[in-house]
């Protein structure tokens, strides 16, 4: 049987803000800055021992974090700095359930202040529970990263193809191709609008958004990973209505335009769309549908990934608190795109690789539901321990 307890929240784990570190003060070392959000860079210095339970304090809420490194914890976010013998995988998970974004107390930005938390009453499980419950639920995760790892590989090698072919010139018969200005013969140069068009996507209402998964899902900025590509466990779903336009299906190419940090890892990046079935996904405000015109959709994308593109376009981005991008600037942007026959080679050689890449974020999205639906149902009593173990990955 589940054994819960009933307790107030200061009496299960002690938060603490986390430290003021601007960045003309960040030297390059090994230990992860983490940030209310992702781990933003890398200093040489640490604040905070291992395990790091980090959430977000101010600006962005509701996401948990846990660094198994020495970390720096940023000011805008909470750490854990006394687990209070309790599990630390167990305390991440549970405040993974929790939503602390639901206690938001800011007018403005988004704030959570944790005297807020204190005299809430919750229920924890025994020790011994807790830690079956983290090896449960940790066993997902660690296979889910495993599949990331393989799917980071995968495009490390997609993107040395396009380097080599699209960067250094080395492409099949490029010894018996001349150059006219340092572009090799037949080649086309133009606007990026001669090649791509854009679509916007769907405004919305914080209450169109819901986790019935019968619904359109959404795609909005959590649905990328800082740097580019898809984030399976961002997806949202959506109850309202859209234009066809908005609608994204398998292999489409989409940007972020917007960025909710000063960071610039996300903006003017790039995602590839999984197959979502028949109905395909509908996208937010946040992101534009690229839709080639003249080119391939496979060297597209590679082409936004890996020709440094993101990078460059990012620095259009403004906005005091959040970055916005017009969409109308990405078609303004100039493109050398190879031939037809070398776009076709190319698509030929690295569509295999997409498509493995494509196999293990399905997977992953399958482990992230079933997980999602334990979690709650472990950290509540609802499910027991024992019913979970009978479960297999």
């Amino acid at each position: 049987m589940n054994e819960l307890k009933e307790i107030y929240f200061k009496d299960f784990i002690k938060l603490k803000r986390g430290y003021d570190l601007p960045n003309d003060k960040i030297i390059d070392g090994k230990y992860p800055i983490v940030a209310s959000t992702a781990v933003k860079a890398f200093h040489k210095e640490y604040k905070v021992l291992p395990p790091c339970v980090v959430t977000g304090r101010s600006g962005s809420l509701g996401e948990v974090q846990f660094v198994d490194n020495p970390c720096w914890v940023l000011n805008t976010a909470l750490y854990v700095k006394n687990f209070n013998e309790n599990n630390p995988k167990y305390v991440y998970y549970f405040l993974k359930m929790m939503r602390l974004e639901i206690f938001n107390s800011g007018a403005g930005v988004p704030t959570l202040n944790q005297n807020h938390l204190h005299h809430l009453k919750i229920q924890i499980h025994s020790k011994e529970q807790q830690q079956q419950i983290a090896q449960i639920l940790t066993a997902y995760d660690d296979l889910i990263e495993t599949n990331n790892q393989r799917i980071a590989t995968l495009e490390q090698l997609a993107q040395q193809i396009y380097k080599e072919w699209f960067v250094r010139l080395r492409f099949p018969n490029w010894e018996n191709t001349p150059l006219h200005h340092g572009i090799p013969e037949g080649w086309s140069f133009g606007f990026a609008s001669k090649f791509f068009e854009v679509v916007k996507g769907k405004s919305y209402k914080g209450d169109e958004l819901t986790e019935n998964v019968e619904n359109m899902p959404f795609i909005t900025l959590k649905s990328f990973n800082r740097g580019g590509g898809y984030r399976a466990d961002g997806l949202k779903y959506y109850k309202g209505r859209y234009n066809k336009e908005q609608v994204v299906q398998k292999n489409d190419v989409v940007m972020a335009v917007t960025d909710m940090t000063q960071d610039r890892v996300v903006v003017g990046r790039v995602a590839r769309i999984p197959d979502f079935g028949d109905k395909g996904a509908v996208i937010s405000l946040d992101v534009i549908k690229l839709v080639p015109t003249t080119i391939s959709n496979s060297f597209l994308y590679s082409y936004m990934r890996h020709s440094g593109f993101g990078d460059y376009i990012k620095e259009f981005a403004n906005g005091a608190n959040v970055l916005h991008l017009k969409p109308d600037l990405v078609t303004k942007q100039k493109m050398i795109i190879p031939t037809v026959l070398l776009q076709e080679k190319f698509s030929n050689l690295v569509e295999p690789i997409y498509e493995q890449m494509d196999a293990l974020s399905t997977t992953n999205e399958n482990l992230i539901k079933t997980r999602n639906l334990l979690l709650p149902r472990l950290i509540s009593g609802k499910l027991s321990v024992k019913e979970a173990q009978t479960l297999t990955i």
